[in-house]
């Protein structure tokens, strides 16, 4: 009888049609899925990923085994469970005796250097290939990045649009520009009408899960009873149908706007569902562009929309793997501060950041705006450690895998990198959040106060930023005008502003407790 090929399949390569299964023949190969004690605790994932991942693994095994694949599937309370992927792997060579290996390369550095020692470990070749989901491949990015200094997401994603054909007629783009972005950057209207979103009631195989990370993880941060993510391929395009039916329309012009109790508002909640591979970029963006060749969405939200998959999401990842591991190691701006425990308690008095904590804590989930411009701009703004930062994105987020997550908050939130990816810091006061949201409404912090009794602490951080990396930011184009401003400032006022920025970041407790306020002690959440 000829040996096995063992096919290991890891969490988010849950595509049918990804690289390690493109040639399985059923009547022979084994495909090898794991639940490990080690990727569930690397940092402290939010509950609802762990169930949202380990739900989706068990679904995809399921329809794998439906047919005719046979599946080795190690649940993570199996006793025998080693609960690492290379203890697993081992385990399962004993078992199947294969005559090699076949794997995607994940989505991690810290796995691909794993895999990169199964080989000798396990005695057999070992084939870890390209993971072809994506629209650029390494060594197309590559071509594309030699010889630059700095890159910039704009001109990757003109690329991405030629190559793709998305969005183009007669080698121009439709409607005669690349980016409508400057359209879609509108406040909420009161009164707006938003759509009632599409959510999944735990199937039992779901429910099973959640008793499980309940069990396991009781203390650990993330509520579950809010889970509403797709964990089949068959929910994930109903979920793409509900987003261009419902949403997509409407996602445009508010797409960075924000409110309070609507986390959801016009986004297409589909990042989980792309980053585990029960969706693909290319669907997606296709559904995306019909939508707008019938008529159904407005060219300024479809462009919107294709430019984050296509072009952020594309270019993040190029970033990773060509840079990585270096690049997590930069600190551009000497950033040291420890990561404030408002972050997991949400036990904060201001209420832009207790409002996105507390949406991130209920649904492992914040759109791009609360993300950059409300927990990220403060950890720019107060100098906190960029590894500490990026650990906190990576745990609480369903969507968040080190590919994406990474190059995002080290290089566009805390631009870490010193401006290989982004152009400049995207640094804001309370004015944008008071803006493009109805959170400083009822805050005890006034966004129109600048400074002393009642000034919002991110309009104290932003100029005490400015300040504190002159050095490093002054050169920089995009930053003339605010050191403009600061420089046109007289002494006492600046000195004033010095200080009662460092009096807030001196009461910020990195070690456990509530943070203070300029003024008084944080309430609860």
């Amino acid at each position: 009888m000829t040996a096995p090929v063992l096919r290991f399949v890891l969490g988010d390569h849950l595509t049918r049609t990804v690289a390690s299964l493109r040639d399985i023949d059923p009547a022979r190969d084994i495909v090898l899925m794991v639940e490990v004690a080690d990727e569930t605790t690397y940092v402290p994932h939010h509950r609802q990923k762990i169930a949202f991942i380990l739900s989706a693994m068990r679904h995809f095994a399921q329809d794998l085994k439906g047919e005719g694949i046979r599946v080795d599937y190690v649940r993570l309370d199996d006793a025998a469970n080693t609960g690492s992927f290379t203890g697993e792997l081992m385990r399962a060579v004993a078992r199947h005796s294969p005559s090699r290996i076949v794997a995607t390369e994940p989505g991690e550095w810290r796995v691909r250097r794993m895999m990169e020692d199964w080989e000798t470990l396990a005695g057999v070749p070992v084939d870890i290939r390209e993971d072809d989901r994506f629209v650029c491949s390494h060594e197309r990015f590559a071509r594309w990045a030699e010889g630059r200094k700095a890159y910039r997401m704009e001109f990757f994603y003109r690329e991405m649009r030629r190559g793709t054909g998305l969005l183009m007629a007669d080698g121009e783009p439709v409607g005669g520009r690349w980016n409508f972005d400057a359209e879609n950057r509108q406040p909420l209207p009161r009164g707006a009408r938003l759509p009632e979103r599409l959510r999944f009631t735990p199937d039992g195989i779901t429910a099973d899960v959640i008793a499980l990370v309940a069990s396991r993880f009781p203390d650990q941060f993330g509520d579950l009873d809010a889970f509403g993510w797709a964990v089949t391929r068959a929910d994930a395009l109903r979920a793409l149908d509900h987003f261009i039916t419902d949403c997509l329309a409407g996602f445009g012009d508010h797409q960075d706007a924000m409110k309070r109790g609507a986390p959801f508002l016009h986004h297409s909640l589909l990042s989980p569902c792309l980053n585990v591979g029960l969706l693909t970029a290319m669907e997606v963006c296709r559904a995306a562009e019909r939508a707008y060749r019938q008529g159904l969405a407005p060219l300024n939200a479809v462009e919107g929309f294709i430019r984050q998959i296509i072009g952020w999401r594309e270019y993040v990842r190029g970033i990773y793997w060509r840079h990585m591991p270096d690049y997590a190691d930069t600190n551009h701006l000497g950033a040291g501060r420890p990561l404030p425990w408002f972050y997991w308690s949400g036990e904060t008095d201001m209420a832009c950041l207790a409002e996105t904590i507390a949406d991130t804590r209920r649904n492992a989930y914040a759109h791009h705006i609360q993300r950059l411009m409300i927990t990220g701009n403060f950890a720019l703004l107060a100098g906190i450690r960029p590894a500490e930062i990026e650990d906190w994105y990576l745990a609480v987020y369903a969507d968040a895998f080190d590919w994406v997550e990474l190059p995002n908050t080290h290089g566009m939130v805390m631009f870490a990198d010193g401006g290989l990816l982004a152009s400049k810091p995207y640094a804001a006061s309370g004015a944008y959040i008071d803006r493009m949201s109805d959170y400083c409404s009822g805050c005890r912090h006034d966004p129109k106060i600048k400074l002393g009794p009642g000034a919002c602490p991110f309009n104290l951080l932003y100029w005490n930023f400015i300040d504190a990396n002159e050095a490093v930011l002054a050169a920089n184009p995009r930053m003339a005008m605010p050191y403009r401003t600061w420089r046109a400032m007289d002494a006492q006022r600046k000195a004033a502003i010095r200080a009662q920025a460092q009096a807030f970041l001196d009461g910020l407790d990195g070690s456990g407790g509530a943070p203070a306020s300029p003024v008084q002690a944080s309430l609860p959440l």
